[in-house]
Parts: C-alpha cells; sequence; structure tokens
C-alpha cells in the first residue's frame, strides 16, 4: 500500500527526487574517494616526508569536501521540498475524499480516525520519504562503494566485512520485526486517545453538570496510559538498536586495527591502506545505520499508509451521477416514490415504502415518535444517504441523476444540530452565497427572528462567531443557521426540528414570517411540537419507519390514533381544535 501511494504522489515531483538522488551519489562517491587520498598522503606524503604533496592532496581534499558540503545541502532541500509537497497533496486528497463521503461513511470510520489520518498518519510517511530522500538514496551507494573501495585497499581483510555486516542486519531485522505490530497498535491507540478527548471537550457542560470530571480524567488516563504503554514498548526496542550498531562498529574498528597491524607488520600492506581500510569500513556500517533509521520509520510508515489507503480507497455511498442533469424546469417539487432505506448490517429498514408528493408552495409537516425515522428520511433529499428502494424526485428528476451542484443550490438544509462556523455572523450568514449584500443578510435576520440580538452585539453583521456558535445560546445559534438557509433563497426548505430551542412565541412569529415571505417555496418541516406544524398543508405521521397518518391537523385529529397520542402528550385536545 505504501509503495503504491508513493508512486501515485510522488509522479508530479519526480524532478525533485533526480535531483536529490543526483547530488546524494556525487555526496556519496566524493565520501567514498575521501579515504583512498588519506591514505595517499600518509604513504606518500607523511611517510615520505613531502610537504608538498601533503599540501596537494590536502588541498584536493578540501575542494572534495566544500563540494560534499554543497552538494548535502541541495539534496537535503529538494528532498525536504518532495516530502512536503507530498504530505501537503496527502492532505488535500484526504480532505476531498472525505468531503466526497456520506453520512455512512463518516459514521463508518468516526471523526477521530479520520482526523489522525490526515494528520499523524500523513506526518509518518512524510518523514519517511524526507529520510528516505536524505538518507536511504546514499547508503547503498556507500555500502556497495565502500566494500569496492575496502577491497581494492586489501583483499586479506574482507572477510572481516563478511562478518560485521550480516551480524549487524540480522540483529536489527529482528527488533524491526518486533516493532511492526506494536506501530499498528499505537496508531489505533491515537485514534483511541484522539476520541476521548474530543468527546470530553464537546461535552464538557454534560460532564460538569454531572459532576463526572473525575471519572471523565479516569478514562482519559486509562486510553492515555495504554498509548503509553505501547510507545515506551517501541521506545525501548529503538533504543536497543543503538547499542547494537555502536557494539558491533566498534568490534569491527578493534579487529581491523588488531588483523590489519598484523599485515602491515609483515609487509603485506601498507598503513595508509589499513586507514583507508578502516575509514571503508566504517562508511559500510554507518551506512547500515543510516538504513537503520529506515527501518524504524518504515513499519510506522508502512501502518499509516494503510490507513491513509483505507481512506482514498473508500468510494462513497452516494456517488455522482455519469451523465448528470444539469437543469430542472420545475420549482421545487418533492416527491417520495415507495422509498426505503436501511443502513448497513441493520436487521430492519429504518424506512419502508414511503410514497407522498410535496407540491410548490406547500408546508408539508413530518412528525413521530424519537427514533421513527424522520431525520433519515429528510437526508434522502439532498443525498446525505440515498435510498436503498424505491426514488427521491425533486421537479420529477430522481435526485440520483442531478447534478450534485445544482440540487444541494435548490435546497436550504437547516440541519437537527445547528453548527456555525469561527468567523462572524456575516461570514456564516453567507455560507450558502457568498455574494449576499448585507441587505439580503439583515433581511434573512429579520425573517429569522434574530435581528434583535444581532444587533445588540458587538460588531452586528461583523460580530465574532466562534467556532460551533458556543458564544451564542442554542436559540440563536438555530436562528442564525435559519437565516443562514434564507440568505441563499432556494426552492426547497427543510427545516430538521428546527424550531425546537424557540420559545413559542418566536416560532409563531418566525412561521408567520416564512409564510410571507417564502409563500412560493417549499417547506418540509421535521418537528417535534404539534404547535410548530399544525398550520402545514400535509401532515405526515411517522412511526417506525411508516406512514401511518396523512392529512392535515384537523383532519389528523379524527382519523390518526397515534397523532392523538402525540396530541394529547403535549395538550388537550380541546386547545388543540
Amino acid at each position: 500500500m505504501l509503495l503504491r501511494l508513493l508512486r501515485h504522489y510522488l509522479r508530479p515531483h519526480a524532478k525533485l527526487l533526480v535531483g536529490v538522488a543526483i547530488f546524494q551519489a556525487a555526496q556519496s562517491i566524493a565520501n567514498l574517494y575521501l579515504p583512498s587520498l588519506v591514505a595517499d598522503i600518509i604513504d606518500n606524503g607523511v611517510a615520505k616526508g613531502d610537504v608538498g604533496h601533503i599540501l596537494m592532496i590536502g588541498g584536493v581534499m578540501l575542494a572534495i569536501t566544500l563540494a560534499q558540503v554543497a552538494c548535502a545541502i541541495v539534496a537535503v532541500y529538494f528532498g525536504a521540498k518532495a516530502a512536503m509537497s507530498l504530505g501537503r497533496d496527502l492532505r488535500g486528497a484526504l480532505f476531498h475524499r472525505v468531503s466526497e463521503f456520506s453520512e455512512r461513511e463518516v459514521s463508518k470510520f468516526g471523526a477521530p480516525t479520520l482526523i489522525t489520518r490526515s494528520t499523524n498518519d500523513v506526518q509518518q510517511v512524510q518523514m519517511f520519504v524526507l529520510l528516505t530522500c536524505t538518507l536511504f538514496i546514499a547508503a547503498p551507494i556507500l555500502a556497495v562503494g565502500g566494500v569496492i573501495m575496502a577491497i581494492r585497499q586489501d583483499v586479506g581483510l574482507s572477510w572481516l566485512m563478511a562478518v560485521s555486516v550480516p551480524v549487524l542486519l540480522l540483529a536489527i531485522g529482528l527488533i524491526v520485526a518486533r516493532m511492526v505490530p506494536l506501530f499498528r497498535t499505537m496508531q489505533k491507540r491515537i485514534d483511541t486517545v484522539n476520541q476521548v478527548l474530543r468527546e470530553q471537550l464537546t461535552g464538557i457542560r454534560v460532564v460538569r453538570a454531572f459532576v463526572r470530571e473525575k471519572d471523565e480524567a479516569k478514562r482519559f488516563a486509562q486510553a492515555n496510559r495504554t498509548l503509553t504503554d505501547t510507545t515506551l514498548a517501541t521506545g525501548r526496542l529503538t533504543a536497543l538498536i543503538f547499542p547494537i550498531v555502536m557494539l558491533v562498529l566498534n568490534v569491527s574498528s578493534v579487529a581491523v586495527v588488531w588483523f590489519g597491524g598484523l599485515r602491515v607488520d609483515s609487509g603485506e600492506m601498507q598503513i595508509g591502506a589499513l586507514v583507508a581500510y578502516l575509514s571503508y569500513l566504517l562508511q559500510i556500517l554507518m551506512a547500515v545505520t543510516m538504513a537503520t533509521f529506515m527501518a524504524i520509520i518504515l513499519p510506522r510508515a508502512a501502518v499509516s499508509g494503510d490507513r491513509i489507503s483505507e481512506i482514498l480507497e473508500t468510494e462513497s455511498s452516494v456517488t455522482p451521477p455519469s451523465n448528470p442533469v444539469m437543469s430542472l424546469t420545475g420549482h421545487g417539487t418533492v416527491t417520495m416514490e415507495h422509498v426505503s432505506f436501511s443502513y448497513p448490517g441493520a436487521e430492519q429498514p429504518v424506512l419502508r415504502d414511503l410514497h407522498f408528493d410535496v407540491r410548490q408552495g406547500q408546508t408539508t409537516a413530518i412528525i413521530g415518535s424519537t427514533g421513527a425515522g424522520k431525520t433519515t428520511l429528510v437526508n434522502l433529499l439532498p443525498r446525505l444517504f440515498d435510498a436503498t428502494d424505491g426514488a427521491v424526485l425533486v421537479d420529477d428528476v430522481d435526485v440520483r441523476t442531478i447534478d450534485p451542484d445544482l440540487l444541494w443550490g435548490r435546497i436550504g438544509l437547516v440541519p437537527q444540530k445547528p453548527y456555525l462556523f469561527s468567523g462572524t455572523v456575516a461570514s456564516n450568514l453567507r455560507y450558502g452565497k457568498p455574494d449576499a449584500t448585507d441587505e439580503e443578510l439583515w433581511e434573512a435576520l429579520t425573517i429569522a427572528q434574530g435581528r434583535d440580538f444581532v444587533e445588540g452585539m458587538d460588531g452586528q453583521l461583523e460580530a465574532s462567531i466562534s467556532q460551533g456558535g458556543t458564544n451564542v445560546s442554542g436559540g440563536q445559534r438555530q436562528r442564525l443557521a435559519i437565516a443562514r438557509a434564507l440568505v441563499k433563497k432556494p426552492e426547497i426548505y427543510v427545516f430538521d426540528d428546527s424550531f425546537s430551542a424557540l420559545d413559542s412565541a418566536t416560532d409563531a412569529r418566525l412561521r408567520l414570517a416564512l409564510r410571507k415571505h417564502r409563500a412560493d417555496a417549499t417547506m418540509i418541516i421535521v418537528a417535534q411540537r404539534v404547535a410548530t406544524i399544525r398550520d402545514a398543508e400535509q401532515i405526515l405521521v411517522l412511526e417506525s419507519g411508516e406512514i401511518v397518518g396523512r392529512g392535515t391537523h384537523d383532519e389528523l385529529l379524527d382519523s390518526s390514533n397515534t397523532y392523538n397520542e402525540i396530541v394529547n402528550s403535549q395538550l388537550t385536545v380541546e386547545a388543540a381544535a
């Protein structure tokens, strides 16, 4: 998965990678050439007392070193740019893929893991690419070149390389094999910590209201402890690598000096060749050490690559049409044709064989007990889900064949939990219509009964709104969300229990303003309060995913037992009539 991911997302940065390879190769070749120059200085300069030769070769070494430093700087720059560009592209791809997900895919993965995969997992892959560009390209050149150059200096000591290198590789390989499952577990536990932390921050008011701070602290401590234990386990294995590397390096150095000294004493080897051989052996082992860094990061990067690929390869259950309808001739009629819907893995469908029409300018209300399927029903209209059976039509066209932008442009959805973005009142209201004028914003606020409290805020339309709208009350947040949909002026309005935080008087004024200023629009209202929907031209009573009552308020009082139960639970029949 990781290789396929890198092959795809690094292809646009191939020139940078070629540059990295060229300059890393030049740096490594220069690094390999220096020990032979040291041997030349010792054997032909120091041993013979030729100062001129020492200065000449020393000057060459200085020039090569400067060139090596320049190549290293350029290679690291190109590698860092390629790695950062990869991270940017991966985060962008993940963001766009997640934004295409339907509610089904978002619920399947969950917000915590989606955040972790877009941040921490991308960082792991990014770090792997950076280390590859700065270390791994040079490592094989130094290893292979070091072997060749060492053999050129003296063949008799080659058996030392044949022993030390495999020993180092075997030791590191055993450690890395144990690290792979630990890294996979670590990423999952990061998800868990993220999930617990998000829940506690989002539900801080509930936690405090029920005096559960200590219990939540224990829950977070447990998640944090499991992550810490896994991290410590990987840390111990990582810490074990470096002593092993240094042990092999030092033992190999002693062996080269010991056995090389014997060969020098017997006249089979010169002192300069011994020094050069020792340098080459150290370069070979250092190349293996650099590969060790890769061995440490590779398992975690591979796990992260799998997690990223899982998101990128998951297709949304709501797919755009291949030949979309680009225009609609109607003005906001909605038809449900024998619609059924089931969640994946559910034993029973949430909605069963729903069939009804909503005409232009008509208000249709949907009421029912909790869990009856009301929100699921209205979510089918803007294609947050797709019906598993039947068809949802807008202006007599199946929504699955309509261009998504065209469909969403005709629908103004106010969700059950209104969400405001960090910014200002104006930036939130212009979310659906960026070019809306201030007059249009004030008009929408007036209809939504929010003008008074916005005028009382510092800055009015430019008043600050925090993330989620937490600096305004629930009722104010709900009215701002309604105003946001009104600014858009769509043909169809969908209010999913959007008046629940309003008092009865404000609710009545808002509905009266809607009938006056948006009389030609189609309204679909999901509500729990009978008072909110009693004036609707059509009321649908939903129970266990089925329509068990249909008609006006008065008609349902006479014909629907379920509706009467809902009415009686809120007010007497006489007061409702």
